[in-house]
């Protein structure tokens, strides 16, 4: 059953927001004038998506990088490294982040869900 859950304008062009929708927390995605919805929570270690990025058709995970298919729910690539600029790290901090580097690679990262929408004039309507 299609919910309303805000008004077009509210989702800026290459702009996300998230809702929750009958106890579903979703992120809303307009790309290229068209609105997606996708499950809030990361594939890989449930970070809240809408504080990634969104470019085109694919949002980035704020947390690891892992990148998903707007359009599809596609995981497309999992944890990506973190560029820590040229600055000397500690030693110690240096071993930490290895571990954990080695950890998260060990996580699966899965695609995540994406629900029908549909724009009636200025609704953005779901489908949860």
């Amino acid at each position: 059953m299609f919910v309303e859950v805000t008004k077009l304008d509210e989702i800026a062009p290459g702009g996300m927001k998230a809702y929750e929708v009958n106890g579903k927390e979703i992120v809303l995605c307009n790309y290229d004038g068209k609105i997606y919805a996708v499950s809030r929570r990361c594939g890989h270690m449930n970070s809240p998506l809408e504080m990634g990025t969104l470019e085109g058709y694919i949002l980035t995970c704020p947390l690891h990088s892992s990148q998903f298919d707007i359009t599809t729910g596609e995981a497309l690539s999992g944890p990506v490294p973190t560029d820590l600029g040229n600055e000397p790290i500690p030693e110690n901090l240096m071993r930490y982040f290895q571990y954990v580097s080695t950890i998260q690679s060990k996580i699966k990262t899965y695609n995540i869900e994406t629900y029908p929408v549909k724009v009636e004039g200025n609704s953005i309507m779901v489908d949860v």
